[in-house]
């Protein structure tokens, strides 16, 4: 393989391929990026077998081949040398030869024999959407994805098509957050289930990106087209929690609060917090106050009172601090509404006027 090409633009691609390549002592192909060059195309890949990368750019062909080089060396290498335009690149052997104006370097390559087939799941039932929309309903629920759960449904995002809305949802079983996103095109999926890992390679890969995202499913795989990229990700065999259930039916407390205030009145209270988060709610209707109470034996405590108006019933609850204020970027507009139906059932946070969110949370036990 030879090719001259423009620094900017592989330094680029290939530092999103690096975020992806992974160290796997049984198959080291897996640290690689695999560059194929014909017809004045270069192809760019890369695989950790979980997610897989694919991108082309324009270069000049002198000679057609495929090479695969350690990704974390040759995009480290690039980043290096910021004054460079245009780079000559030949394979030969076992190495890759890369020259430019002030330097002449060798980096060793690894078999391409080894580097694992990319899925290429590219049809006709395409369905799309706004990129902005697709990447808003991955960033309003992931945080309350499980992590490391023996359960990979919880360990997942959950999407799924209600009449005119794509729904967006996940759950570690003590929180539960779910983003409706309106559509104008019918899925040719019932529902889907992204591993979390994945979520976030999803989103950084297509957060610049403007235009329609593409999505394409084959054999328990999903695609993502947008911008010139390709990503592919497994998808999850199992069943998402019937969560409509749990969802309150009643309410006997509200709470309408501006979502500014109640932030900095629970970063706060979280200095004195236990080491559980654990933060106390006191609500009264005669009160136009939200308050706020934290205790820590070590530290001392704190109550804090917000301005709000309360609704229903009396409340006293304990939450964890960290559970209600991950969903704040997620509620739309300033003001929160939290709404409470007694001591042991899941509080409700959503946006005022807004329902395209809605965030449940489990209180904790009294101490």
């Amino acid at each position: 393989m030879k090719i001259e090409c423009i620094k900017e633009k592989l330094s680029e691609v290939l530092g999103k391929a690096e975020k992806i390549a992974t160290k796997n002592p049984t198959l080291p192909a897996l640290s690689g990026v695999y560059l194929k060059a014909e017809n004045n195309i270069l192809t760019i890949r890369t695989t950790n077998l979980d997610l897989g990368f694919l991108t082309t750019i324009p270069v000049k062909v002198i000679e057609a081949g495929e090479v695969v080089v350690p990704a974390q060396i040759i995009s480290s290498f690039l980043n290096s040398l910021p004054k460079e335009k245009s780079i000559l690149i030949s394979s030969t052997g076992q190495t890759l030869l890369i020259k430019t104006g002030n330097t002449e370097t060798n980096i060793k390559t690894l078999p391409t024999e080894d580097f694992p087939i990319i899925p290429s799941l590219i049809n006709e039932e395409n369905f799309s959407l706004p990129v902005k929309d697709f990447i808003l309903g991955l960033k309003s629920v992931n945080y309350a994805a499980a992590i490391g759960s023996m359960k990979p449904e919880l360990s997942s995002v959950y999407i799924y098509h209600d009449n005119d809305f794509l729904v967006f949802a996940a759950t570690d079983s003590f929180r539960l957050a779910e983003k409706k996103i309106k559509i104008k095109q019918t899925p040719n999926f019932k529902y889907i289930l992204i591993p979390q890992r994945n979520i976030l390679e999803i989103i950084r890969m297509f957060d610049s990106i403007e235009d329609d995202i593409f999505l394409s499913i084959q054999d328990n795989q999903i695609a993502f087209f947008g911008g010139g990229i390709c990503l592919t990700s497994r998808i999850i065999e199992g069943v998402f929690p019937d969560y409509k259930q749990i969802i309150p039916k009643e309410i006997s407390t509200k709470a309408i609060i501006l979502k500014q205030d109640l932030n900095n009145a629970l970063k706060t209270a979280l200095i004195f917090s236990d080491s559980f988060n654990q933060l106390k709610l006191n609500l009264s209707k005669n009160s136009k106050h939200f308050e706020i109470e934290s205790k820590n034996t070590t530290v001392g405590e704190n109550k804090y009172k917000v301005d709000a108006v309360i609704e229903g019933e009396d409340l006293t609850i304990n939450i964890n601090q960290k559970y209600l204020t991950d969903s704040f970027a997620s509620v739309p507009g300033d003001t929160i509404c939290l709404k409470f139906n007694g001591q042991a059932k899941p509080i409700i946070v959503e946006g005022v006027g807004e329902k395209s969110f809605l965030y449940l949370v489990m209180p904790m036990n009294k101490s």
